[in-house]
């Protein structure tokens, strides 16, 4: 069964900030908040890990993985990022979003999509999520939750320790999150494309 976590959502826990990354770091699973839905998160890279997020979500090789990312400057390691993106990134994160861009060749192989060499990205806001990754020092390989069957992320931590714990390494409380996952933005070639209408507003990338 997993951990529990009880986080406070403004001022989260420096102590089980510690924790929580520690069981990252050592080839966990989590759940966690995020300023959409629940999310599942591991350490970047995690073979293992990777593969036991993929069975629990049922997801195949052409499912584009998200690294959720501390900031701007995280992001332009691991994606191409030019002028013309940087700017409309720099106009929404923190924020609701997952924007899909070319991957350097820093981004593990196993998180690539397998012909698009093209990798998701994301900059929350939200400070549970922010305080992991200050914490961790590197992006966290994550997914949204969404159950098999389902169309909306999880939004309660209890009813993912329920369902899921005796798959998961820790759950993180840190309150109800929003019902709507994230917009997905394909920032691969200007003018974008919006793949997913989610929480956030996609005005400024429309054609």
């Amino acid at each position: 069964m997993s951990q529990f976590f009880q986080m406070h959502p403004e001022t989260p826990q420096k102590r089980l900030i510690a924790q929580a990354v520690r069981i990252i770091r050592e080839g966990g699973v989590v759940a966690y908040p995020t300023d959409s839905g629940y999310a599942l998160g591991c350490h970047l890279g995690d073979k293992k890990a990777i593969e036991r997020i993929k069975w629990l979500r049922s997801l195949d090789d052409k499912h584009n993985f998200t690294l959720v990312c501390s900031d701007l400057s995280e992001i332009g390691t691991y994606a191409k990022v030019d002028n013309a993106v940087f700017r409309l990134l720099k106009a929404h994160t923190p924020g609701a979003y997952t924007f899909i861009l070319p991957a350097t060749t820093e981004v593990p192989r196993l998180l690539l999509h397998p012909k698009r060499r093209s990798i998701g990205v994301r900059v929350p806001d939200h400070p549970i999520p922010r305080a992991l990754l200050a914490e961790l020092g590197e992006p966290l390989m994550s997914v949204t939750l969404i159950p098999v069957g389902e169309d909306l992320p999880m939004t309660d931590a209890e009813a993912i320790r329920e369902r899921f714990g005796a798959h998961l390494d820790l759950v993180i409380d840190g309150g109800a999150c929003h019902l709507e996952p994230t917009s997905v933005i394909d920032m691969r070639e200007i003018p974008p494309h919006i793949v997913r209408e989610g929480r956030g507003d996609t005005s400024a990338f429309a054609e």
